[in-house]
């Protein structure tokens, strides 16, 4: 039997990504900063634990109690983020900070914890859930592109130095979940960052979005699943119709000329 950790398991992607394991015999090590608020079903091949990837003593005791409870770790799947949507000229350096001490070096810190337990074994996965905008960059979402795509290029770059140990690293890219806690999860952040100039923008780019093709929880677990377990180098995978049909537009059209399809996608004033 083998054994994964997911943090960010209280909701959403992360939640439905503990789900899919579990239901395929996996032990789970579910992480979230409050155990006990994502009303997992009872069983043996279940651990809730606390971790908040912002603290390094956290990710070291929910670690050791994984290894602890199962013996090991066969992946482990960063999956844990915050959501940040506004003008980058309205956005608070301080909010900007606390984007990336969540979405990038909460990820470089699970990601250092785990590294010596698989390359001791010379075996072992890490799933890093980045988002579509490391396909396609999308406005008003700068700070977040940011600090995702600061995580497409350490996990790259990270598929090269642990594969003489025999790890793998993998990029899940979800495109846009509007059943998930991305606009709750980015709480007061989000404050005063659509100042009135930007707002009919915003305006334009939020119904756009309302009427495109979404992404789904399942579909992010799914994609999880398969990376995690496929046994192969492949490194990226989209996950959700949005987010296949953006790594599709890239792949097809030579250098930047997506841009004109996306342009046309997000309206003829978008600026994109």
């Amino acid at each position: 039997m083998k054994n994964v950790l997911i943090t960010g398991c209280s909701s959403g992607y992360g939640r439905a990504t503990a789900l899919q394991f579990l239901e395929r015999g996996w032990n789970v090590v579910a992480t979230m900063r409050s155990p006990g608020k994502a009303g997992f079903p009872k069983a043996d091949r279940l651990r809730e634990v606390r971790l908040d990837v912002t603290d390094r003593a956290s990710i070291d005791a929910a670690i050791r109690e994984g290894l602890t409870a199962f013996g090991g770790l066969d992946v482990v799947v960063n999956n844990a983020g915050i959501g940040l949507f506004g003008a980058f000229e309205a956005t608070p350096e301080k909010t900007v900070r606390e984007v990336f001490e969540t979405n990038t070096f909460g990820v470089m810190a699970v990601t250092q914890a785990v590294i010596p337990h698989f390359r001791e074994r010379r075996a072992g996965t890490l799933v890093n859930v980045t988002s579509s905008v490391g396909i396609v960059p999308m406005p008003l979402v700068a700070a977040y592109v940011a600090s995702k795509f600061a995580i497409e290029g350490f996990t790259e770059a990270l598929s090269y130095e642990l594969s003489c140990f025999g790890v793998r690293t993998k990029i899940v890219q979800p495109g846009y979940g509007p059943t998930t806690s991305f606009i709750a999860n980015s709480g007061d952040r989000m404050n005063g960052t659509v100042p009135e100039p930007y707002a009919p923008y915003a305006q334009q780019l939020m119904s756009g979005m309302g009427a495109a093709k979404t992404t789904n929880a399942t579909e992010v677990a799914e994609a999880v699943w398969l990376a995690a377990t496929d046994g192969s180098d492949r490194l990226r995978y989209a996950a959700g119709r949005d987010a296949e049909d953006l790594a599709a537009m890239r792949r097809a059209l030579p250098g930047e000329d997506y841009l004109g399809q996306l342009r046309a996608a997000m309206g003829p004033n978008s600026g994109a």
